[in-house]
């Protein structure tokens, strides 16, 4: 693989995608999905991001089945105040643009144009609009797929016991031909600035403890992947595929017995050292799927630069970087930042709260459960290397500009002499439970000054439009304004 070329890169892009030097603008970005451009049309939403906000990179989403990043707001929340009224409980997700089939010849995977919206082509719409006004974009897709999709089996993780996951396994061919084939269509076909795309996923071993927000609901039978081809990968290795799986059979059962307090004689954590000693697979297979997703940025930031050297490449890191210390050990960034013009870094502090005491209650019962809660969390902080308040409170007062600024210092820390940009990614307006902490003018002001005065080249507003708040929106922009020049 050719090294970066991120000269080039910087020179063509956007003035917004440049690192911040005397009188530069740092990258001020928003998520934003085809929905929010057909309900309200491009120009009064450009409008309303250059006023508000100050926006200046506009991060179009162009793939996902999911709603966190397309769509209206999810029901059941408070709908925002503006937009279409109404929840849009029929949205099916997919490719928001044209899928140019020349492009996909060597994947299975062909059927995925969405037609949520006819044959509206977001990229078609916004890009000239953009250019008018002097704003960047780049294309933001994640890794959200549904059962129904034609020959998605094929391509799914197998768990376990054999049963196909959700997910897509990385070591597919076919699976990685579709992520090729996407960015080439991407890159080729529109004038855009880059592409980030999204994974938030963890290999089997920190799935099977729980060790994730919303980790409590997660099966420990139902981890991934051991399907043929991350079978051959492991034993090219020198790992046994068989022992691997009897050790996370083991670890399943070691997840139940926690969840319904039946202690072990020596304790939660000496028991699981105990198994991770007779099954060093576990963390082999651990850093297998790592790798994996290493090797899969790797490969569609070489496609991209070789269609167009100027393009940025970069990628979205799941929240889950700010809680669990494993998955945090597995963002290496100064290795990922070899295939990386710039990373979004998820410090989303509002829903931050909830997300971090729902991680602390789930690992509460597993590998943590020898301590009470509140000390679980006090050593979280610790190890961290944050401070916040008392664990019963943060649902309700989320986290704290400071919370934004440690992480963004520490990010940037990581990073090291790497060239690649730092984006931290600030949370408006994301769903929390009706009962906890929701997004203000102020705590959004608060939040975006501290990432953009530690260290950041930028920010980027998400998770999407649809369910932001314009008071809120306003209050990012405020700390925009206030920045000296």
């Amino acid at each position: 693989m050719q090294a970066p070329n991120r000269r080039h890169f910087l020179a063509s892009a956007a003035t917004a995608l440049q690192p911040p030097e005397p009188r530069k603008k740092q990258m001020i970005g928003i998520q934003v999905g085809a929905v929010s451009f057909v309900d309200e049309g491009v120009e009064p939403v450009l409008d309303v991001f250059q006023r508000r906000a100050s926006v200046n990179t506009l991060f179009v989403a162009t793939f996902t089945y999911g709603r966190g990043i397309a769509g209206r707001q999810v029901t059941g929340q408070p709908l925002p105040d503006h937009g279409k009224q109404e929840y849009d409980t029929g949205f099916r997700g997919g490719a928001f643009h044209n899928v140019n089939l020349n492009y996909y010849k060597d994947t299975i995977l062909k059927d995925v144009r969405s037609r949520d919206y006819g044959d509206f082509d977001v990229l078609k719409a916004v890009i000239p609009q953009a250019r008018k006004r002097g704003m960047a974009v780049i294309c933001w897709f994640e890794d959200v797929w549904r059962n129904d999709v034609p020959h998605i089996d094929r391509l799914q993780e197998k768990d376990l016991y054999g049963r196909n996951a959700g997910a897509l396994c990385f070591n597919n061919p076919d699976h990685r031909a579709w992520l090729l084939a996407m960015t080439e269509n991407l890159i080729r076909d529109y004038d855009v600035d880059g592409i980030m795309w999204g994974s938030e996923r963890q290999g089997a071993f920190s799935n099977a403890l729980g060790a994730s927000h919303g980790g409590a609901g997660r099966d420990p039978g139902r981890v991934t992947c051991f399907c043929d081809f991350c079978r051959k990968k492991a034993a090219e290795r020198g790992i046994s595929a068989d022992r691997a799986i009897d050790g996370f059979r083991a670890l399943e059962r070691f997840v139940r017995a926690g969840r319904a307090g039946q202690r072990p004689v020596d304790g939660y954590f000496v028991e699981l050292w105990r198994l991770m000693l007779r099954y060093p697979e576990l963390l082999a297979w651990e850093m297998l799927w790592t790798d994996s997703l290493r090797e899969t940025y790797a490969a569609m930031y070489a496609k991209a630069k070789s269609i167009r050297a100027s393009a940025g490449v970069g990628w979205h890191i799941w929240h889950n970087n700010s809680f669990n210390p494993i998955y945090r050990a597995e963002q290496d960034l100064a290795e990922i930042s070899k295939y990386s013009d710039f990373l979004k870094i998820v410090i989303y502090h509002n829903c931050g709260g909830e997300r971090l005491a729902s991680y602390v209650d789930s690992v509460s019962k597993t590998l943590y459960a020898d301590l009470p809660r509140e000390e679980a969390y006090a050593f979280h902080q610790r190890v961290l290397g944050y401070a916040e308040p008392d664990l019963a409170a943060i649902p309700k007062a989320g986290l704290s500009a400071d919370y934004v600024e440690r992480e963004t210092r520490r990010a940037r820390a990581g990073l090291g002499a790497a060239k690649t940009l730092l984006w931290p990614g600030i949370d408006i307006d994301i769903p929390t439970g009706l009962q906890n902490s929701r997004s203000t003018p102020e705590g959004t002001r608060a939040a975006v000054a501290a990432a953009l005065s530690s260290g950041a080249d930028g920010v980027l507003l998400s998770r999407k439009y649809s369910e932001m708040r314009l008071a809120n929106l306003s209050g990012a922009g405020d700390a925009v304004r206030e920045l000296p020049r």
